[in-house]
């Protein structure tokens, strides 16, 4: 594949197989979730019939049918929890460990097969007539896979394998999508600070901040940086919770594909490891950006929301098309990352855009990573000319309050 062909040559010239993926994993990154049930449909793995659902801040004042939730609505097979206490949880509650080694299997304990639930609600409105939107809720199935494990440093990356059920009851074959990767530095040095509309600045760290900490940084399906948060685990017989500290976020896909008044999400995260699984807890306000990205100062904050995604731990998933996935195509997402680490390392600040020609970054990289490459130079020199469509290494900024 010659590196200098336009992104949309690039596209015309992929196979069909590969635009077919494409499309799935457009599909799934966009939050249609394949394994998604609709509130009224949604039973158990017993078949015990679940009343419907309803939020703590459930707006029960509101007109009836607009606070529905939005997300996923498709189907997929009844999958079996795993309630026992998981051989990671019991490893970390383990006595006499150090307290950086408790830290390290509290971040492998999130490793493994899971039922995933994503719930999103608007709490509070800070504008005149404010009218709360309507929540987010999708469900699904992932396998997280440790990708590095190193003294200081763990990296896991999230793989959706979803089987859709049509309305005969038929399972689908198996839809492959590469998800969302975190990694954690003990002690890190210094971070990258999310700006605001794709732009990100090195913070340094002082000692203060770093002894004993952990930074989380968080990437997207293709692998570009979403943002960066530095905490500390916490830890206490039958509990370990890591507290991040407030951090911009750019808005995820389930917002920025429905809404364009507000540019970024200011907050922190809670993680929990539980004894069959890991939970995240998200609070954040709506942050309304000049085109400085600096906060607008007329109404900088619409609304403040809360988040929880919960990771359940599954029995007997065929989790194997991820595998296979993950095989075929690792070797690619190295050398994505490399490129990532490379800018990381040697630029203070950079900025990219989500989409070039029509085309979003990741969906060329979806395509990319089934291409075969003669040596691992020849699929370097083809990343680097594809995101230097997308990538900017400009100053953009100058003396932000970067903690705001």
């Amino acid at each position: 594949m010659a590196v200098e062909q336009s992104l949309f040559g690039f596209l015309t010239v992929m196979n069909k197989q590969h635009i077919l993926k494409l499309f799935a994993g457009l599909v799934a990154v966009s939050g249609i979730l394949a394994a998604s049930l609709s509130i009224a449909d949604q039973q158990s793995p017993l078949d015990v019939e679940v009343a419907p659902r309803q939020y703590t801040f459930s707006w029960m004042f509101t007109e009836s049918g607009t606070m529905k939730p939005r997300g996923g609505t498709t189907s997929g097979p009844e999958v079996q929890l795993d309630r026992r206490t998981s051989e990671a949880f019991a490893n970390l509650q383990a006595p006499n460990l150090d307290v950086k080694d408790r830290d390290r299997r509290a971040i492998l304990a999130m490793a493994g097969d899971y039922r995933t639930s994503f719930d999103f609600i608007e709490t509070v409105g800070f504008t005149e007539g404010y009218q709360p939107r309507a929540p987010y809720q999708s469900w699904g199935t992932e396998r997280v896979y440790v990708v590095a494990n190193e003294p200081e440093f763990v990296s896991l990356q999230h793989i959706i394998v979803m089987h859709f059920l049509d309305e005969d009851g038929f399972e689908s074959e198996a839809m492959v999508v590469k998800h969302w990767r975190q990694d954690w530095q003990y002690e890190d040095a210094e971070v990258h600070a999310f700006q605001g509309r794709g732009a990100f600045v090195r913070r340094a760290l002082d000692q203060a901040s770093r002894k004993g900490a952990w930074s989380q940084t968080v990437y997207q399906v293709d692998d570009s940086p979403r943002y960066e948060a530095v905490g500390r685990w916490v830890h206490a017989p039958g509990v370990s919770y890591w507290q991040s500290e407030d951090r911009r976020r750019p808005l995820p896909r389930r917002e920025f594909s429905v809404r364009n008044d507000y540019q970024a999400l200011y907050g922190s995260h809670r993680i929990t490891i539980t004894p069959a699984g890991w939970a995240q807890e998200e609070d954040a306000l709506k942050l309304v950006l000049d085109e400085n990205n600096r906060p607008s100062s007329s109404q900088p904050y619409l609304a403040r929301e809360a988040g929880l995604s919960r990771y359940d731990r599954v029995l007997d998933y065929d989790f194997s098309a991820g595998d296979e996935y993950w095989q075929d195509t690792g070797a690619f997402w190295s050398r994505v990352r490399h490129y990532w680490d490379a800018v990381y390392k040697a630029e203070s600040e950079f900025s990219f855009v989500k989409s070039v020609e029509g085309v979003p970054m990741f969906m060329a990289l979806f395509g990319m990573a089934g291409e075969e490459f003669e040596s691992e130079a020849d699929m370097d020199e083809a990343i680097a000319a594809l995101l230097a469509s997308y990538v900017t290494i400009t100053p953009l900024t100058a003396g932000l309050d970067l903690k705001r």
